[in-house]
C-alpha cells in the first residue's frame, strides 16, 4: 500500500533561500537513491508567508523507513534545525485504491 507523507514546515523570516537551497539539494538525493520513493516534492503556501509542504508518497512502509535512515536525510536535520521557525507538522497518509 502506498503512503503519502505532507511536511509542514515553517522556516524563518531571511531564511528562505538558504532552505530552498538545501532542500533541493536532499530532493536529487532522494530522486536519485529512492526507487521507492515515487514523488518528493516541495511546495510553497500562496497564503501563508514562509510556509512549505513537502509532499511526498512511497511505495510502502519500508520505502518510508529507508528514507528516514539514509545518511543524507540525518545529514540534512541540523540544517533544518538551523532555519526551521517551529516543529514541524507531519501528517501520514494510506493511498486508496
Amino acid at each position: 500500500m502506498t503512503i503519502g507523507v505532507i511536511a509542514t514546515l515553517k522556516i524563518q523570516d531571511g531564511k528562505t533561500a538558504e532552505f530552498e537551497a538545501f532542500f533541493g539539494e536532499l530532493a536529487k538525493q532522494v530522486r536519485a537513491n529512492e526507487p521507492g520513493n515515487l514523488a518528493y516534492q516541495l511546495t510553497k503556501s500562496r497564503t501563508e508567508p514562509n510556509t512549505y509542504k513537502v509532499l511526498e508518497l512511497y511505495k510502502d512502509q519500508d520505502a518510508l523507513t529507508h528514507h528516514g535512515g539514509t545518511d543524507y536525510f540525518k545529514a540534512a536535520g541540523p540544517k533544518f534545525g538551523a532555519v526551521l521557525g517551529g516543529r514541524p507538522e507531519i501528517e501520514y497518509l494510506d493511498g486508496v485504491g
